[in-house]
């Protein structure tokens, strides 16, 4: 699938909804190991691959090892979102400077 910021996906698999915020490209963007689907696309019967059902959280950013693909969530389910069959981790917020 080419990826670009703002671009809308939803799991065929879970609730999960997604929107891209960073990278660009022919990614294979997952959702419990099952390609992700464009809106108003038609899910067929799939089922979460083994060990990819950790869960998506609202307002949460995922990201890849190399931060070169990063998504929102915008609808939490039961499927890991990642590349292929490896799962994206929970992006951690940036600590703020201390202020004196």
């Amino acid at each position: 699938m080419e990826l670009r910021p703002g671009l809308k996906l939803s799991s065929a698999v879970c609730s999960t909804e997604v929107i891209v915020v960073a990278g660009s490209g022919d990614v294979d963007l997952t959702c419990g190991g099952v390609p992700m689907l464009a809106p108003g696309a038609e899910a067929g019967e799939a089922n979460a691959a083994e060990g990819l059902t950790e869960g998506t959280m609202l307002g949460k950013r995922y990201c890849d090892e190399d931060g070169t693909v990063e998504v929102l969530c915008t609808k939490p389910g039961d499927g890991s979102v990642g590349v292929g069959q490896t799962a994206f981790g929970l992006k951690e917020a940036k600590p703020l400077p201390a202020s004196d």
